[in-house]
């Protein structure tokens, strides 16, 4: 990582309240195998180091916003791609333990070697589609904390990852502008899935004043056992919602 994109990983971190320095290695270590595997297969679009500093990796960590993360918690992230927000958090809350999913292999086979490179034992890898694994004993009500990142639409998240937790347990989605339709989509979507919206936290990513919203979901009740539904019909037919 050249020094100025360093410089601007711990700025931007101080901005989220979180000093960086100690980690600032690893990240830079993560920048050159993103870059040097984005070169071979499309892992992700971005290639200036800036912007994979912010966009990725400080983004990734907006997600540690409001405590919702605090603790040891067994974390599922749904749809990871090349690892994010599993891989930051990874680095910087060692007590969280990761399970990156994604549907796409060469993306889990990324983040399983990246994990193993940078010596990041709290980090599982798994491929799958969530409408499957989510009805797989182990995984569904098997995790205290469910993450997405830039997925799909809110109802859709909430029919795919309420399944996965355990009563009591948070889905925290990471989404950009989020309008009123969507929300309220997303709200009765949680609600037919036994979950219930704690939480819209909208804010702006450092630096590039991006907005962004948390979205925090808490897993009041079991999900009826026709959640989810099979494989592609959330994204085809969400429930509650039509995008315009």
């Amino acid at each position: 990582m050249k020094p100025e994109n360093e410089k601007l990983l711990l700025e931007a971190g101080a901005e989220l309240g979180f000093d960086l320095t100690a980690q600032a290695e690893t990240f830079g270590r993560l920048l050159d195998l993103l870059v040097t595997a984005s070169a071979r297969t499309n892992l992700t679009s971005l290639r200036d180091e800036w912007a994979i500093v912010l966009k990725h990796f400080i983004d990734s960590l907006t997600c540690l916003r409001g405590g919702w993360l605090d603790g040891e918690q067994r974390v599922l992230d749904l749809g990871t791609g090349a690892g994010f927000p599993a891989l930051p958090l990874a680095i910087v809350r060692l007590e969280l333990h990761i399970t990156a999913m994604d549907a796409t292999h060469k993306k889990v086979e990324f983040v399983e070697r990246a994990a193993r490179e940078l010596g990041l034992t709290n980090v599982e890898p798994l491929v799958g589609r969530a409408e499957t694994l989510g009805r797989q004993p182990g995984q569904r009500e098997g995790y205290s904390r469910v993450v997405t990142r830039a997925v799909a639409a809110l109802p859709i998240l909430a029919e795919l990852s309420l399944p996965f937790l355990a009563l009591g347990g948070f889905l925290v989605a990471q989404k950009g502008v989020l309008d009123a339709g969507e929300l309220e989509a997303g709200t009765r979507a949680a609600a037919e899935v036994g979950g219930d919206v704690r939480a819209v936290d909208t804010f702006t990513l450092p630096v590039l004043g991006d907005a962004r919203t948390l979205v925090v979901i808490e897993k009041t009740g079991p999900t009826p056992q026709r959640y989810p539904r099979r494989e592609g019909v959330p994204n085809k037919q969400p429930l509650f919602w039509r995008a315009t």
